[in-house]
């Protein structure tokens, strides 16, 4: 048996193929199904011009159905090195297959009425591919923080510690960033418009001629061209192009998400390397080729760095949107293959991901506890200082007394390595003596956390469970998770 690279081997293909995003989203970016929804759209438009009045045969739009999915791509790809066209070379062998019809394929349509709209129906049936991974994601963040809403945590400002928070409560926060993604990732794919059949400059010109003046009928073929490829409503002025701007809103959606999984890879992360919590970690993997001991979050870095992509990507939709000149020019075309495919695959990749991720967090409760243990007698002086002052002590003279004992107890704990002491330093304090007794009460950490756990309760029941509950559950779908 050979052992010599293959042909796929020996040609680059995308990490996205060969690595992270599922079937479904690659399939919607493929050639084969931009080139059947190119199809949709040409039986579509004839099916409605028919219906309108134009002299098309019934066979013609027959033959259209029955190849309208027997792509014959080695015959476009001649044709397309002939005529160096794509949209023509389609057409050309769909016609070769459809003869009847070989004279009404296209009819008054320029290319943007085959290419935008395919990509409006790839764009909306991309959206709605990434609700499935993440709705599953966060079903699994809300169950994790049902679990943990009472665990008390360190929280962190600056990188520091400071007052407590629960580890249900910090993963709320992760949570509610990708609750929002959905909700405006569904909302843009339920209000995406159709390009529509402009012509050549957006004007309808063409459609015009085709129906002797007609204003009536050139409205209603948009509107029956919406209603047969499902969309509600139509861009309601284009150039020869729907307004790139559009795009920019997509990517900036699909860069939501990647500021959310960012967010989210990053704390886990840096929890990670407290010892707190760690993503999934399989039995036989190896977290490092030298050191056999690492568990590296490999899982967050590669979300942590889909997401820098898909955040940069932003900018291309931005830039091609501002650079179109009057009613369009073609420097949009090669980009917007390369930032709306890998937009939407590196935002599958990241959904998916965040599934994996979430579906098994470990949490190291005994470390966190050891973490609280160590800070927790600074956050408690604020409390003991007001019990002693209820029980008649001298606010100010109190005060300094545990600030004195807080910086030599801080400084055994730098200087030394040793434990914190502080409350054994109070505790021997006669100043604090009237409440000596009660110092073990006011260490307890449930004490410090405020509302968090309430808080846990009340955005799960009353904002994350309604939401997820309206969302389909997706099937399962492991592929896509290598390194």
């Amino acid at each position: 048996m050979s052992t010599e690279p293959g042909e796929q081997e020996e040609l680059y293909r995308s990490p996205f193929v060969t690595r992270w995003a599922g079937r479904e989203m690659l399939r919607c970016w493929s050639e084969a199904h931009r080139y059947r929804l190119w199809r949709a759209l040409w039986v579509a438009l004839a099916e409605a011009q028919k219906e309108l009045g134009l002299d098309i045969p019934d066979e013609a739009i027959a033959q259209l159905r029955r190849h309208q999915n027997d792509l014959n791509m080695e015959t476009a790809r001649a044709y397309e090195r002939e005529l160096r066209h794509e949209v023509m070379a389609h057409v050309r062998a769909y016609g070769d297959q459809c003869p009847a019809a070989r004279g009404i394929i296209h009819l008054g349509a320029t290319s943007c009425f085959v290419t935008d709209n395919s990509e409006l129906i790839a764009i909306r049936e991309g959206l709605r591919l990434l609700i499935g991974p993440l709705a599953t994601a966060c079903r699994q963040l809300s169950e994790f923080a049902r679990d943990h809403r009472d665990i008390p945590c360190l929280g962190y400002t600056h990188l520091q510690p400071a007052q407590l928070t629960t580890v249900g409560k910090r993963a709320c926060l992760w949570l509610q960033d990708l609750l929002d993604d959905i909700e405006a990732i569904a909302a843009l794919a339920d209000g995406l418009p159709m390009r529509g059949a402009r012509g050549a400059t957006g004007t309808q010109a063409s459609f015009l001629a085709l129906f002797d003046g007609d204003e009536k009928k050139v409205l209603e073929i948009e509107r029956r061209l919406a209603e047969k490829i499902g969309f509600a409503h139509v861009v309601p002025i284009t150039g020869q192009t729907y307004p790139r701007k559009l795009d920019y809103g997509v990517l900036t959606t699909l860069g939501g998400l990647g500021v959310s999984a960012h967010k989210m890879a990053a704390d886990i992360r840096l929890l990670a390397s407290f010892k707190e919590l760690e993503e999934p970690f399989g039995a036989r993997q190896v977290g490092s080729s030298a050191m056999a001991y690492k568990r590296n979050p490999m899982r967050c870095e590669r979300m942590t760095s889909l997401s820098r992509f898909l955040l940069c990507n932003v900018q291309n939709a931005a830039f091609t949107a501002a650079d179109q000149w009057l009613e369009r020019t073609l420097d949009d075309s090669a980009i917007r293959r390369l930032s709306l495919s890998e937009g939407f695959l590196a935002a599958d990749s990241i959904a998916r991901l965040a599934r994996d991720i979430t579906d098994g967090l470990i949490v190291n409760r005994e470390v966190i506890e050891a973490r609280v243990r160590s800070e927790l007698p600074f956050m408690a002086t604020e409390n003991i200082l007001m019990a002693a002052v209820r029980a008649g002590g001298d606010r100010q003279e109190l005060h300094e007394r545990l600030r004195l004992h807080s910086m030599a107890a801080a400084q055994r704990v730098k200087g030394e390595g040793a434990p914190n002491d502080l409350i054994e330093r109070i505790g021997a304090d006669d100043a604090f003596a009237a409440v000596r007794d009660r110092l073990s009460d006011m260490m307890q950490p449930e004490a410090f956390v405020g509302r968090a756990p309430a808080q846990v309760d009340e955005f799960l029941s009353g904002r994350a469970e309604p939401l997820l509950a309206s969302l389909p559950v997706a099937s399962a779908d492991s592929e896509g998770l290598r390194t």
